[in-house]
Order: C-alpha cells, then structure tokens, then sequence
C-alpha cells in the first residue's frame, strides 16, 4: 500500500512540475509577444513619419528622386513584410535609405535650416532610439523563451505542447546595422 501512495506522490510531483513548467512557457511566450508588439508600434510610428520627411525634402532634394523613390520602395517592402526575419531585413534596408537621405540632404543648407526639416529628424532620431529599446526587450524575451525550450526538463513539455523557439530579431548586413545618422544644425 505504501508503494501505490509513492507512486502516486511521484506521479503527483511530476504533473505538478509540468504544471509549473508549462505555465512558465507561456509567460514566456506572451512576453515574447509583448516584445514584438513593441517592436511593431515603433516601426510604425517610423512608417507613418516617412511620407511627411519625404514630403519636407521634395522640394528642395528635386535632383536626388532616386533617393526618393528608394525610400519609398523599402517603406512598401517593410510594411508588406512578414515575420521576424523579413521584418528585419526590410527594417534595415529602409534603416540603411533613411541614412543616405540625411546624407545627400546634407548638400542642402536651405533644407538643413527648414524648420520642418528638423523637426522631423528630431522625431525620427526618437523613433530609432525607441526601435533600439524595443529590439532589445523583445531579443532578451526571445533568448528567454529559447533558453527554456531547449533546456530540461522544460525542453520535455515544450516538445509535447509544441512550443518552437523563435528569431531573434537582427539586422544581418552590417552596413545595415547603422542606424539612419541624424544631425541638427
């Protein structure tokens, strides 16, 4: 009799810690979530800004349409983008345009002392900054989540649940990496 009640016990423990196991995963999941959701919002925010920046420089950048036009076309990949791993390559392609148009808008002192103008890279500079700290919580939830999906025994009740790890989100190309320098006057 003594037996059946250990066995029970054991059997008991176990469930309970598969329990505990699975409501970590999940926590862990939504935070991931939550990360990306972040993410998300300030890529957005960044998307929603761009038509007016190109707006403001129209005028004044009428030879440099190219830069333009390519601004234009990231914005359209980043925004049609899917996943992680899409999202961030399209995010620093159009990462990497944005920093070429404030180069060539460089060559334009009436542009650079538009009022207009500065204000808007003002905004975006807060955009990025906000895109940077949300990359960051939303990798550090994501090495979390991995963390505890490939170890054990959570790796255990991951599997049977089908938990999968997800991407980090990285900008590949390190050109790509630089984030769009902005200057004021």
């Amino acid at each position: 009799m003594t037996g059946l009640y250990l066995i029970l016990g054991v059997a008991a423990l176990l469930l309970l810690g598969a329990v505990v196991i699975y409501n970590k995963l999940v926590a862990n999941k939504n935070l991931v979530a939550e990360g990306w959701s972040g993410i998300d919002v300030q890529l957005k925010r960044r998307n929603d800004l761009i038509p007016n920046l190109i707006e403001a420089v129209k005028g004044y950048m009428g030879h440099e349409r190219g830069v333009l036009e390519q601004v234009t076309e990231l914005r359209a990949k980043s925004q049609a983008a899917q996943g992680v791993g899409d999202k961030a390559r399209a995010e620093g392609a159009l990462g990497a345009a944005l920093a070429n148009l404030f180069a060539v808008a460089e060559n334009y002192p009436d542009l650079k002392a538009s009022q207009n103008f500065i204000e808007l890279q003002k905004s975006l500079a807060d955009i990025e900054d906000q895109i940077q700290l949300s990359r960051r919580y939303y990798n550090g939830a994501a090495r979390n989540f991995n963390i505890l999906i490939q170890s054990f025994p959570s790796n255990l009740v991951a599997n049977a649940f089908k938990f999968t790890q997800v991407e980090y989100f990285e900008i590949e190309d390190a050109a790509e990496r630089a984030v769009p320098k902005v200057s004021f006057p």
